[in-house]
Formats: structure tokens, C-alpha cells, sequence
């Protein structure tokens, strides 16, 4: 028998996530059914949804998540002993894929051919955060060569990826981030023509200096003020596409933090501003995957690993990820 060990979700977080919210649980994993294989995770994804999703989720509740893991044994027809499999399986050493799916959000699929780089891509730019990149952006705000395009939490996993693709497409692209180090990142590494520590300007100038003509295409990670700031300025039939609001993760839900109206805005400039999931194109994933590994090897997008070392230290991961202590993508190696 093999033993493995999860991590439980007690209770409905209040603000920050907290230890005692989770319970560690070590447990013996049954005999496999036909159909079933065994998965020795090697790679673990902390994520801001993890935090967003946990008030609409009843507890207790094993902490879901991206993983990379090692087949070890198998009765499963897709996945051979020695096979690398992504897995929504989430905060576990060891997990057991079936081929039978009884949750919809219980997805898995043989790791893409990376051809050399490193598995941890395969649950960052090369996976589910690549492939909200390359969709929010393309598909909903359909950048064109020349356009100016603005993302917040831009030196995080999608966000990094979000300029670096509008880079490609031939446009300007202005990151907001939270540290000069960050800003220096996205500037000097990745390309951007401008980044803003957004802790430290003033957002509206900043913004009208480093975008004189204004904004055409903005990718929300974060929500807030700072998103009404920069939908205030943006151009006639602009587009926005709305991935996250990591602003208002940790507030209480009955004290939410208020914002400027936007109705103005989206009304006079006839604005698109359309949220969404990157599940929606999920049969689609196979095509980002392609492009995206492609300008990888090609040198056009770089990735970066923000790694925590250790299956016990999960949870610090997943708090430094949600206090913006990542450069890139927050990883753990187990």
C-alpha cells in the first residue's frame, strides 16, 4: 500500500488564508480499479482562483489545484507506467486518475511534448495560466499590431505571458506590478515598452505619460481602483478582458472595497469589457499549447519559475503567491 498525504480545507477562509483553515490528512491509497492509475506529483500549482473559488465551495473539501505527476502504476488506458500527466488533483503526493470523470472541473491530460524545458511549465505557460493568457487576450480583446495594451498584475504567471503575447502581435504594452524589482523584470527581461509600480505612482498620470493616446486593449487581473483608473482611459470601441480581481480576494465579503463607476466610461467610449473563465476553451487548450511552446523554443517568450522547494511548505507557496512575493509562476516542487 502506498501512502499519501493531502491537504483538507476546513473552513470558508477569512481574509488571508490561515494554517489551521487546512488539515494535513495522510491516508493509505486503495488497491487500483481497472481504469485507474496511480500519479507521483512532482509538480505542484498554487494559484490565485484557489483562493477566489473557496466561499462557493462547501468545506471540507480536498484543496484542488494544477499538478505535474509521474504514472507509477496503471490500469488506465491513456496513461502508461513512466507517462507525465497534468491533473487537477491539487495539493497531494499521490493521486489516482480514473478514466471515469464525475466532476466536470476534473480534467487531466498527458503533459505536452516541451520539448527540454523544465515539467513546471506544464502548469504554468504551457498550461492552464498560459492558456488564459493566449485566450483573454486574443480571443476577447483581439489585439491589432500598433494598439496600446494594459495588464495588471503583469510580472504574475498570466500576466507576464499576456504582455509577452502582445508583444508578439506587434502592439505597446504597459504592465502595472507592485515592486521595482518586478517593474525592472517586465522592462528589461520580457520587453515591456513601459511598467509602473502601481504602489508607488500616481496611477492616472503614470498612465497618461506612458500612454498619451490611450488605452485600447486592457487585461484585468486585479480589479479595484486601479482598473477604473485604466478603463477611464481608454480609447473608442476599447476592449477589456476581465480574468481576476485579486484586489478583493482577501476582504470580507460584506465590506467589499469600493471603486470609481465605470458605467461613464464604458458608455461614452463604447467600451466591450467581458469576464471569463479559460475553461470555456478547454478543447482548444492543445492549439495555446502549440503557439505557445513554439515562441518559447523561439526565444520570443521567456517563462519564469518562482519555486518552493517541499510538499510541507504548500501553504507558505500559496500566501506569498496571494501577497505578491512571486516573480512569474509560483511553483512547488515536491
Amino acid at each position: 500500500m502506498v501512502k499519501a498525504r493531502k491537504y483538507v480545507v476546513k473552513n470558508h477562509f477569512k481574509g488571508v488564508p490561515k494554517r489551521e483553515d487546512y488539515e494535513l490528512v495522510e491516508y493509505e491509497v486503495p488497491a487500483l480499479k481497472d481504469g485507474e492509475c496511480l500519479v507521483k506529483t512532482e509538480w505542484i500549482s498554487v494559484d490565485p482562483y484557489q483562493r477566489a473559488y473557496n466561499p462557493n465551495v462547501p468545506t471540507p473539501y480536498d484543496q484542488f489545484g494544477y499538478q505535474v505527476g509521474v504514472v507509477v502504476e496503471s490500469k488506465h488506458k491513456k496513461y502508461p507506467v513512466g507517462a507525465r500527466v497534468v491533473s487537477h488533483k491539487g495539493w497531494a503526493d499521490y493521486t489516482v486518475i480514473s478514466e471515469k470523470k464525475t466532476n466536470p472541473q476534473d480534467s487531466d491530460y498527458l503533459l505536452p511534448d516541451l520539448k527540454g524545458l523544465s515539467n513546471s511549465v506544464g502548469i504554468g505557460a504551457v498550461g492552464m495560466p498560459g492558456a488564459t493568457a493566449y485566450f483573454g487576450l486574443l480571443e476577447l480583446c483581439k489585439p491589432k499590431a500598433g494598439e496600446t495594451v494594459v495588464v495588471t498584475g503583469a510580472a504574475g504567471a498570466v500576466g507576464s505571458i499576456v504582455g509577452q503575447i502582445a508583444k508578439i502581435k506587434g502592439c505597446r504594452v504597459i504592465g502595472f506590478a507592485g515592486s521595482d524589482d518586478k517593474v525592472e523584470w517586465l522592462e528589461k527581461e520580457l520587453g515591456f515598452d513601459k511598467a509602473i509600480n502601481y504602489k508607488k505612482a500616481d496611477i492616472a498620470k503614470a498612465l497618461k505619460e506612458a500612454a498619451p493616446k490611450g488605452v485600447d486593449c486592457y487585461f484585468d487581473n486585479v480589479g479595484g481602483e486601479i482598473s477604473s483608473v485604466i478603463i477611464s482611459q481608454m480609447n473608442l470601441f476599447g476592449r477589456s478582458a476581465v480574468c481576476g480581481s485579486i484586489s478583493s480576494y482577501n476582504e470580507d465579503a460584506s465590506k467589499q472595497p469600493k471603486a470609481t463607476i465605470l458605467q461613464p466610461s464604458i458608455v461614452f467610449k463604447q467600451l466591450k469589457i467581458e469576464g471569463f473563465i479559460v475553461s470555456r476553451w478547454l478543447a482548444r487548450w492543445p492549439e495555446a499549447f502549440a503557439d505557445l511552446i513554439g515562441w518559447i523554443h523561439e526565444g520570443k517568450l521567456k517563462t519564469r519559475d518562482h519555486v518552493t522547494e517541499g510538499f510541507e511548505n504548500v501553504f507558505d507557496a500559496f500566501v506569498g503567491m496571494l501577497a505578491g512575493e512571486n516573480t512569474g509562476k509560483a511553483v512547488v516542487k515536491v
